[in-house]
């Protein structure tokens, strides 16, 4: 629903250019606000229902788009424009039946399509996005959907920005903002205010909601929310068309190749009937119906329910998808990057001891390591930050440090970023001493340490042999109060190491071995130092066929990257761009390539990847690149979601192959006969009806079990094989109608009606019932089973068929009851119509190539769209055109 708002006080009239023009305390007094209490939870609950749901984008299904979706085809357009015309030129009854069959027809499909709409729904119910807000005096993690104008948050390295906000204290806070102004540097942040009529590239006073925080952080007033923000501006202007995924491109190519030959045949047909003296309303409906038995109507149907009930399985193994597309993608990899933390080891990161470098005592340097923090910490908790820093504060080492830290006060810092790998904090102790303390990967702070002693580089060689996370914390006495600055962190002493503890999952080795026999290749792509990663792999049996620093792969040009990857299992200590290059180049193979990651520095390369995954405890940025958020960081649930997915590919192809064998075989034999019939061997009626049963019966396809070796390889759309398939087993399909023609003229002797009503049943027999042999590559029945429900829909329809020309509806119909020996004809022409297809099957697959070829990936995504979709609600935001100016 559109929300609209009753009438503001003056002082919620606050927007991000006039504010940005004010001083941070005049805006948090207009807002109502008092520093550093917030909100209080009654006024956060007026100002929701005042202000309504921080969004800019629904996930709503809705009905009139689904059904469009149905009604948009022009071959249905136009076979009902003619239906209309036969109407009125006397075929009415004719018409009526077309009428209503391509009624049932598009009602299956909407039905079918709306439960698909309805499951990406409550898929995207359930993910989550998160910011820290200061409201009744404590910080508190809250949903971004549910900020309000006056809400005090919290900024932190990777946050996307989740409205729009008026700086009051930051951090060395630098912002992203080429989403909205195109520019590619990140942006410096100042609190103070700017001129008034200032450009908004240039509101440096201000965060813009869905810009990224690239370094540093901030707290700040939100002054605007949803589609009253400068994004929501622009992301409601948008066409709600997402770009297409690799499978949808693949469906796309084959529904051109199926519009090229209906359109040949058609065109044909239509030509040869008038050229024969037949009447034109009738030549023109025989070839539409044609046309509309040649294409797949219910596929979308099909792939609809198909992701619809795998997306549902897939949620109860704790895998979420954004897009149901997504599945049949993630189907299609056979390369996986992923980081190490929590997918081959526990995860949960345990803070084990404290390595003095010198003299001091090990509590000394975890004092040091814990008053080093970007944490925002209240009674003794951390409240967000990284990983590590939350399992310092939470060990037991660190509540009996609590009352040595109450002698020291913060006094600036310098925050964590990916380039210098370090943070740093200004601290004085109640002597009033001044101490810059700095923390981060040992290799970058020892290189800023004088007179590192051996033993410690000899103990940090054994903690990383042994496979433990290390952290380096060094000091130096500090002049003044300033700020500390990058060119601060030199001239340091080392204090000593922070020795982490992540071991291995137990459970790790086998995943690697379920996703190895699903062909997929791992890869692991992380920050960490090549001597942990290498020995966690060991540990798992990945084996480690060579490392690669970030620094060698500064030495390498694309073309030896690309060469390189292969030989390679351990990306090591390497940036975001290094991670965005390593998927690009393996792209570029032509192989599917999933990225894993859950960090900061993994949105580049999830954004590069076919598939970007990530989890549901990932940073925001992270979890906005993504494609896939899987509930619990494990490789068997991964293992599972590719399972699916090439389960559903395997499935849809059944369809498609169904589509240019069978079917496309009966079309032609229509087209064949009307060339010396002196009636039309199908009444257009009877093809779409017949259309319809077959259709009908393969909405069944989703349920069907998948072969073994089909799960196997990467599923993907192979455009030349489908050709060559159509092209094979179609004309088999047409020996048994051009049989049937025989048997019905020259061993029955039987008149148009009869004769239409034995090919309707042949052809709907043949059609149906190979969907046995077409499933699978093995002999079906005794090496490969059939679904329950596909055996039955099956069977039913041809009984259906079967029976219909002798019921009370054949005469509107235009059928005629057959005789008895037609039957035995038919079992006879069933049974060789699938002996024939498993003959041409072994033909066919033996000539085939056994790898399928790879293809040029598809690079490209559109960010403002996404990033829109991480503002999003299922209810549907406030419109633009109603919110306050």
């Amino acid at each position: 629903m559109t929300i609209s708002a009753p009438t503001l006080p003056a002082r919620s009239t606050t927007r991000v250019v006039s504010a940005a023009s004010r001083s941070a305390a005049d805006v948090l007094g207009e807002l109502g606000v008092t520093a550093g209490m917030g909100l209080s939870s009654d006024e956060v609950a007026r100002r929701q229902t005042e202000y309504g749901p921080n969004a800019v984008a629904s996930h709503q299904a809705r009905f009139l788009p689904v059904l469009w979706h149905q009604l948009r085809s022009p071959l249905l357009g136009l076979l009902l424009t003619a239906a209309v015309a036969s109407y009125f030129v006397g075929e009415r009854s004719d018409a009526v039946i077309i009428g209503v069959i391509v009624g049932v027809s598009i009602g299956l499909g909407f039905v079918n399509e709306y439960r698909a709409e309805k499951a990406a729904e409550a898929l995207h119910s359930q993910i989550r996005h998160q910011t820290v807000v200061i409201r009744d005096g404590r910080p508190a993690t809250v949903e971004v959907t549910t900020l309000v104008p006056g809400d005090l948050i919290e900024l932190r390295l990777g946050d996307i920005v989740p409205a729009d906000i008026r700086l009051v204290e930051l951090a060395g806070l630098e912002c992203d903002e080429s989403i909205l102004t195109g520019e590619s540097l990140p942006v410096e942040k100042k609190t103070a205010a700017v001129p008034p009529g200032t450009p908004l590239a240039e509101l440096s006073g201000c965060a813009l909601m869905g810009t990224v925080v690239h370094a540093g952080s901030a707290s700040g007033i939100v002054v605007a929310t949803g589609a009253r923000t400068e994004f929501g501006k622009i992301a409601t202007g948008l066409s709600t068309h997402q770009l297409d995924t690799e499978f949808q491109i693949g469906l796309r190519r084959f529904s051109m190749l199926l519009v090229y030959v209906a359109g040949a045949l058609t065109t044909s047909i239509f030509v040869i009937n008038v050229v024969l003296h037949k009447p034109i309303i009738d030549a023109l409906l025989f070839s539409l119906a044609i046309a509309v038995g040649i294409t797949p109507q219910l596929l979308p149907a099909v792939v609809s329910t198909s992701l619809a009930a795998g997306s549902r399985r897939m949620s109860r193994r704790k895998v979420l998808v954004k897009r149901l597309v997504c599945i049949e993608d993630l189907g299609d990899v056979d390369v996986l990057f992923t980081d190490k933390t929590g997918t081959l080891t526990r995860g949960r990161i345990d803070y084990i001891r404290a390595v003095p470098a010198g003299g001091d005592a090990p509590e000394t340097v975890l004092r040091w390591g814990l008053l080093c923090t970007e944490n925002t910490t209240f009674d003794g908790q951390a409240v967000g930050g990284n990983p590590l820093d939350e399992a310092l504060w939470q060990s037991t080492a660190a509540a009996n440090q609590r009352i040595a830290l109450a002698e020291y006060t913060r006094v600036a810092v310098l925050p964590f970023d990916h380039e210098r790998r370090m943070s740093s904090v200004l601290v004085h102790d109640t002597a009033g001493r001044l101490t810059l303390v700095t923390k981060g990967a040992p290799e970058t702070v020892l290189d800023r340490c004088v007179d590192v002693p051996a033993a410690a580089r000899e103990a940090l060689r054994g903690e990383f042999a042994a496979g433990n996370r290390v952290i380096a914390v060094a000091t130096r006495p500090a002049a003044d109060a300033h700020r500390p600055r990058a060119e601060d962190e030199h001239g340091l002493h080392l204090a000593g190491l922070l020795v982490f503890l992540d071991p291995p999952k137990q459970d790790a080795a086998g995943a690697l071995r379920r996703l190895a026999d699903l062909g997929i290749t791992v890869k692991v792509v992380t920050g960490d130092n090549a001597a942990v990663a290498g020995k966690v792999c060991r540990d798992l049996g990945l084996g480690e066929s060579g490392a690669l620093t970030g620094a060698d792969l500064d030495a390498l040009d694309d073309a030896g990257l690309a060469t390189a990857i292969a030989g390679t299992t351990v990306f090591a200590r390497v940036s975001p761009e290094h991670k965005a290059r390593i998927v690009r180049a393996q792209r570029r193979s032509g192989r599917g390539v999933a990225f894993l990651g859950d960090g900061v520095n993994d949105a580049l390369a999830l954004h590069a990847a076919d598939v970007g995954i990530s989890v549901e405890s990932a940073t925001d940025i992270a979890k906005d690149a993504a494609d896939v958020i899987l509930l619990e960081k494990d490789l068997n649930v991964l293992a599972d979601g590719v399972t699916e997915g090439r389960r559903i590919f395997a499935n849809t192809i059944k369809y498609v192959l169904m589509g240019t064998s069978s079917n496309f075989g009966n079309m032609a034999s229509a087209a064949g006969a009307s060339l010396f019939l002196t009636f039309l061997p199908m009444l257009p009626s009877q093809i779409l009806l017949n259309n319809l049963l077959y259709d009908s019966s393969q909405l069944a396809i989703p349920t069907d079990t998948v072969d073994e070796e089909q799960l196997r390889r990467p599923s993907h759309w192979d455009i030349a094989f489908i050709r060559r398939f159509m092209i094979y087993f179609g004309p088999l399909s047409s020996v048994f109608d051009f049989a049937t023609f025989a048997v019905m003229l020259w061993v029955f002797h039987s008149g148009p009606a009869q004769f239409r009503s034995g090919w309707f049943v042949e052809s709907l027999a043949t059609q149906t019932l190979v969907i046995f042999a077409i499933r699978t590559r093995r002999i079906p029945f005794f090496r490969s089973h059939p679904s329950l429900p596909l055996t039955l829909a099956s069977l039913g329809v041809v009984t259906v068929g079967t029976l219909l020309p002798a019921t009370p509806l054949a005469h509107a119909l235009g059928f005629q009851p057959l005789p008895i020996g037609f039957f035995a004809a038919l079992a006879g022409m069933v049974i060789g119509y699938i002996v024939l297809i498993e003959i041409g099957k072994r033909i066919f697959y033996g000539a085939a190539p056994n790898t399928p070829p790879t293809q040029p990936r598809h690079l490209g995504h559109r960010y403002l769209r996404r990033r829109a979709a991480y503002f999003s609600t299922i209810t549907r935001p406030p419109d633009r055109s109603s919110s306050r100016r």
